[in-house]
């Protein structure tokens, strides 16, 4: 391996190396923060990079540094770096960086990796890896700096696709005989540039959007689906303005939550069954016809429904299923040209169907209030999520994070968002182990404060970057909601080896003792009361906290709301449901 320390600091004032090149290559393109885990063979050029001007967040794990990066690129649309070492440091990052790119989550990943040639040839090289080719499979592209002078193309075409079309990851991959390379000053400084304009509009053709405004015209209950393609595109005040003007009633995917307020009387959060069912045109803008959606066919949709589908990526549309309209072109521009068109083919929802929703939401909305207001105890996931709302209806500006199966899926529907891009989670792919990270990417990005909420399960992924939070005095309230067990707790064991359940986790665990051992503050919350006051406590502290929420071990249902994926047995012990002793499901609020 190469020694890059003596590159680094070599005393030839007219050279420059390669990890000066390419810090200061990323800080022109205003890359400002780096997470990652250093080593072999980029720890000098973590160093050098912060030294530099960029903020190196130093992660626990490389899967986390790639997810912190990932939300900075959701919440501000431009990408953040995350830097792994070599092999199996790199491989830790492939999940995350095709989670970032399934969602369209603009990041850059950049890998140290082993001398080429040595690799190439299987000579066996210490962590040898073909990591560019590994990695093509995990992002939109796939870049090897073989050369220094070739660093400003690979950063600039990195944030071109990272951010162009639909966004998503990119990895640069930077093996240690690249790292030692040098460069004579004024030959580097002449050869850099900036990339110019990476994400450029691309409006759609003026005649799919008349049609589609003819469709919409037309419509006796139209709908608008709003997916977190719209929280992207940062064109809030655009659907805003289209919301306003029509009428139109909206249903907001998970992180497209707060484009439009979750608490604007057109939300259709409360009544989703029924406008899903009974919507004759619906408006796609930024969601996809995916698995979350039922593909938009079956019970769930009017057989005879018609959609439109406004997406930025021609290879989004028609992807399940029939599309009425196809609108290709970026969503900012796209409604721009439809509240334009509006003066000419005026679209307005009817007051009927309006009336019709309103009175649906409000008979569900009577019977979720009961459920989250029972002050049941020990709890359950609806008694905890209503308490913390409380708690988050008074700090509107603070940036949630949430992952889980029933703590996701319940925290989606009882806590409003009210502004853009102020949740993040597991999104598209539908992966757990992400919002500890996402928590420490939108801390650092923002400065806001950040609440994280997921159940005992999902922390235990990404648990341990608590520590960079306390190490970074970041303000992040992290509360887990603990049931002792994937889905529930009270799961037994089939077979007689003594052994818990495979769902069975630590009932008992005191996991608010995690952040303490770094110096967080700890909080022990057993009652729907206490839960409000030490989640209020927490984020008022502006620190590091955790709230331990104590539920009982059998709150909870398998899968969440998808319970419908994990098939069942036909005979057995299982064939008959397992949930009849639950007394937490009965008239779950879907």
């Amino acid at each position: 391996m190469v020694d890059v320390s003596v590159t680094a600091t070599s005393s030839d004032q007219n050279l420059t190396d390669s990890p000066h090149y390419l810090a200061e290559t990323l800080i022109k393109n205003g890359v400002k923060h780096m997470y990652g885990v250093v080593g072999i063979p980029v720890t000098d050029f973590a160093r050098i990079a912060q030294g530099m001007g960029i903020r190196f967040i130093g992660m626990r794990h490389e899967e986390d540094a790639v997810n912190a990066a990932a939300a900075e690129g959701f919440l501000t649309g431009r990408p953040a770096v995350a830097l792994t070492v070599s092999a199996p440091g790199f491989l830790n990052g492939l999940a995350p960086l095709l989670e970032a790119t399934t969602n369209g989550f603009p990041v850059i990943m950049i890998g140290g990796s082993s001398t080429r040639h040595v690799v190439d040839m299987h000579e066996g090289e210490y962590e040898g890896l073909d990591q560019m080719n590994y990695a093509k499979q995990f992002c939109k592209e796939s870049f090897r700096i073989d050369k220094i002078e070739d660093i400003p193309l690979a950063v600039a075409r990195a944030m071109h696709i990272a951010c162009s079309g639909r966004p998503g990851g990119v990895y640069i991959d930077f093996p240690d005989d690249a790292v030692a390379q040098t460069l004579d000053k004024d030959v580097a400084e002449s050869q850099l540039w900036v990339a110019n304009q990476p994400a450029p509009a691309m409006p759609p053709a003026q005649s799919s959007v008349d049609e589609a405004l003819k469709l919409l015209s037309e419509a006796k209950n139209p709908l608008m689906l709003v997916g977190k393609g719209a929280a992207l595109a940062q064109a809030e005040d655009e659907l805003r303005e289209f919301v306003e003007k029509t009428d139109m009633p909206f249903q907001p995917m998970s992180m497209a939550k707060g484009v439009i307020p979750d608490d604007d009387p057109h939300c259709t959060a409360s009544c989703r069954g029924l406008a899903l069912r009974t919507a004759d045109v619906v408006l796609l803008v930024g969601a996809r016809l995916n698995w979350m959606l039922n593909f938009g066919e079956g019970k769930e949709w009017n057989p005879n429904v018609k959609f439109i589908q406004i997406d930025i990526d021609p290879n989004e549309i028609e992807n399940a299923r029939s599309i009425a309209c196809p609108v290709v072109g970026d969503i900012k521009s796209a409604m721009q040209m439809i509240n334009a068109g509006l003066e000419k083919t005026p679209v307005k929802a009817s007051a009927q169907w309006l009336d019709m929703l309103k009175a649906d939401a409000e008979k569900n909305d009577a019977k979720f209030a009961a459920r989250v207001n029972s002050n049941t105890v020990p709890m359950g996931h609806y008694d905890a999520l209503g308490a913390i709302k409380k708690v988050y209806d008074q700090h509107k500006d603070m940036i949630l994070t949430n992952e889980g199966a029933n703590t996701l899926d319940d925290c989606r529907n009882i806590i409003d968002i009210y502004q853009p891009r102020h949740r993040l989670d597991c999104g598209t792919w539908g992966v757990m182990g992400c919002a500890v990270g996402y928590s420490i990417g939108a801390a650092v990005a923002t400065g806001k404060p950040v609440l994280y909420v997921g159940g005992d399960s999902g922390f235990g992924f990404d648990g341990m970057e608590v520590e960079v939070a306390c190490r970074y005095n970041l303000p992040i309230t992290f509360v887990v909601l603990n049931n002792g067990g994937i889905y529930r707790g009270d799961f037994e064991n089939l077979g007689d080896d003594g052994d818990p359940s495979p769902l069975t986790l630590s009932y008992d665990a005191h996991y608010e003792r995690m952040i303490e051992a770094f110096g967080g503050n700890g909080y022990y919350a057993t009652t729907p009361a206490e839960v409000e006051q030490m989640v209020g406590e927490a984020v008022a502290s502006g620190k590091p906290s955790l709230v331990h929420v104590q539920l009982a071990d059998y709150a909870g249902k398998e899968s969440g709301h998808i319970s419908n994926l994990n098939p069942k047995p036909v005979v057995g012990p299982l064939a008959t449901s397992e949930m009849t002793a639950n007394p937490y499901l009965k008239g779950a609020h879907m």
